[in-house]
């Protein structure tokens, strides 16, 4: 698999530069650095220590090593990257002292979600616990938990954007909640840790992104458009079309997660996604436009009249008041990255 685009590297390096000096000399351990968030994270923090010098280390936590060297080779190869296997829950603490830790790790599978919910909680919740108590052990003094817009439960129909500070739940009896109910006690878990024994513990809260790395055949709408579209075929969009969205490019997730890693507050959540609504079926026909200008758009259902339609947007104020970070690309550009990127990844 191809690395990420240099200007895109040199964008997070650009918009990050002061901020690396905190990880000089670094030893960062990492869960999750194989999926999406991981990788991107990964590849910058390379990329950074590389260009400053910087003479930090990664070690990462993966169950099959070798299928990542064999994905991701030019990051396999990095002197500076290590590996670790073992399963998040139940890991061997590797040896030393780590001044840093990522955890990533997240099962996300709407399927899994639906079918085995207790996996899934179980894997968000231990998983959590075992990373915090490898934390402690280590003598690490920041801790990144990435989170979840999830934890919010249904957007009311009345707000656009969530804040931080709207306190809601998911609905507790259903199975389905799993996920999100996961992403909840193990932020508790962080803030707990932090309260206990003094680490700092960072929490973002992801909402919905798109970027080279993300997936065209899972349950995210935007890769499937994608793939829709770079196939030539007409973009089908599963449902009415009616809910909104919002996608942040994977560039800027990787500047706003450095940021909150080594600038945030310990245990004051941010969310990180982008402001700009925009309905299913409007992305649909966006994709289209920047990809496929001649392309059709299906919408397989019809929508329910009266129905207020499903929202999952933040408000991202607090990340840009008090940390100053900003969406820097829009989503047309974001799109189009993206789409290259794959086509250079037959």
């Amino acid at each position: 698999m191809r690395a990420i685009a240099g200007g895109d590297l040199e964008h997070v390096l650009a918009e990050t530069k002061g901020l690396w000096e905190g990880l000089r000399g670094a030893r960062i351990f990492i869960t999750g650095g194989t999926g999406f968030f991981g990788c991107w994270l990964l590849e910058s923090f390379l990329h950074a220590n590389r260009e400053l010098g910087l003479k930090a280390e990664a070690l990462v936590l993966t169950r099959d090593e070798e299928a990542f060297r064999r994905r991701r080779p030019h990051l396999a190869g990095s002197k500076a990257l290590s590996f670790h296997r073992g399963d998040v829950r139940s890991f061997e603490f590797p040896k030393g002292r780590y001044s840093h830790i990522i955890h990533a790790a997240t099962e996300s599978s709407v399927k899994l979600n639906q079918e085995e919910p207790d996996l899934m909680l179980d894997a968000i919740v231990q998983g959590t616990r075992h990373a915090l108590e490898f934390a402690e052990s280590c003598g690490a003094k920041k801790f990144l938990f990435t989170s979840s817009g999830a934890v919010y439960g249904k957007q009311p129909a009345g707000m656009t954007r969530i804040p931080e500070d709207y306190v809601a739940v998911p609905d507790p009896a259903a199975p389905a909640s799993a996920y999100a109910e996961g992403k909840r006690e193990a932020e508790l878990l962080c803030a707990a840790e932090s309260s206990r024994c003094g680490i700092e513990t960072k929490i973002a809260r992801g909402f919905a992104f798109v970027g080279p790395g993300l997936p065209l055949d899972a349950h995210f709408a935007i890769g499937n458009f994608i793939r829709d579209a770079l196939k030539g075929r007409a973009i089908e969009v599963r449902g009415d079309g009616t809910p909104y969205r919002s996608y942040l490019y994977a560039a800027d997730l990787a500047v706003w997660l450095w940021t909150i890693l080594l600038r945030g507050e310990s245990c004051r959540p941010y969310n990180v996604g982008s402001e700009r609504r925009v309905s299913i079926l409007e992305l649909a026909r966006i994709v289209g436009r920047v990809l496929k200008p001649d392309i059709s758009v299906h919408v397989q259902e019809t929508p329910i009249e009266g129905k207020p339609p499903e929202q999952y947007v933040p408000s991202t104020q607090r990340a840009r008041t008090e940390l100053g970070l900003c969406e820097t690309m829009s989503l047309e550009e974001a799109i189009r990255r993206t789409a290259d990127w794959v086509l250079s990844n037959p």
